[in-house]
């Protein structure tokens, strides 16, 4: 199945930006007649008729609507340190795509190698992955920031909020990803049976499992970015006994949510 981004839906037109024409005319040769399957970015998904096969502005009308075309039952954040190897986190920007997440920040963390991050190829290779993993809704990439700040801009969230480091804590005793997305899971689906409301890792508009995982530099987090994040409300996790670098331990962090709350 072939999946075309529309940067422009109007009413029940969709209009494709010269790449994806160029893709969808030039390279599979799809002629005006041809239906296509079209993405907003936003998590719907059109089927439509190809009207106008200009390989640089192609146009299609819109057939049918399938909103949260591809979605998953929570939403994500995935709050990264890029890595010093930018190619490794662009490969995790592809892959947590691919598995499911709602939002990418590069934070800047004490110990960051990389202090500077671009976003552009970022939002294009998630694009990608996006129409690869048929799914409807693109994920934003926010741009950098530090760890410090991106940490306090949650401390009010009631979203169910993880951070992974490597060193032992006495005070705050590390507890298995799983073992904690169980419980919670398990807490919500408990607490929608006795109130609608129940506001337990849920966003502030229904009953959607808010999760956001905080995963540090090569260097790991300094002990004071992991205090500060304990008391906005951060939960210390570890993804098992293996030591992964820093764009796997992102990846794994999202099967984990994948796997245990879909």
């Amino acid at each position: 199945m072939e999946i075309f981004y529309a940067y422009e839906v109007d009413g029940s037109l969709c209009r494709l930006d010269a790449e994806e024409s160029g893709h969808c005319v030039r390279v599979l040769r799809r002629r005006a007649g041809d239906e296509v399957s079209v993405i907003d970015g936003l998590g719907t998904l059109y089927r439509c008729r190809l009207i106008d096969d200009n390989p640089r502005a192609a146009v299609a009308q819109v057939l049918e609507r399938v909103p949260l075309w591809g979605a998953h039952p929570y939403r994500l954040t995935i709050a990264c340190c890029p890595t010093k190897n930018n190619d490794r986190y662009e490969w995790m920007v592809e892959k947590v795509t691919e598995i499911g997440v709602d939002r990418i920040v590069p934070v800047i963390g004490e110990r960051s190698e990389r202090k500077v991050y671009k976003t552009d190829r970022a939002l294009r290779i998630a694009l990608s992955a996006t129409k690869q993993s048929l799914k409807a809704r693109i994920p934003d990439v926010a741009e950098p920031l530090s760890v410090r700040d991106f940490v306090a801009g949650c401390a009010d969230s009631a979203a169910l909020k993880l951070i992974a480091y490597c060193f032992e804590d006495e005070t705050h005793p590390r507890r298995s990803i799983a073992e904690v997305l169980t419980e919670d899971h398990c807490h919500l689906e408990r607490s929608r049976e006795i109130s609608p409301r129940a506001s337990l890792g849920r966003d502030d508009k229904g009953g959607t499992l808010e999760i956001t995982v905080l995963i540090g530099p090569e260097g790991d987090f300094s002990p004071e970015e992991a205090r500060l994040a304990i008391e906005a409300g951060f939960i210390p996790v570890h993804l098992g006994a293996s030591r992964l670098r820093t764009e796997t331990a992102a990846v794994t962090a999202a099967t984990a949510v994948y796997l245990l709350c879909s």
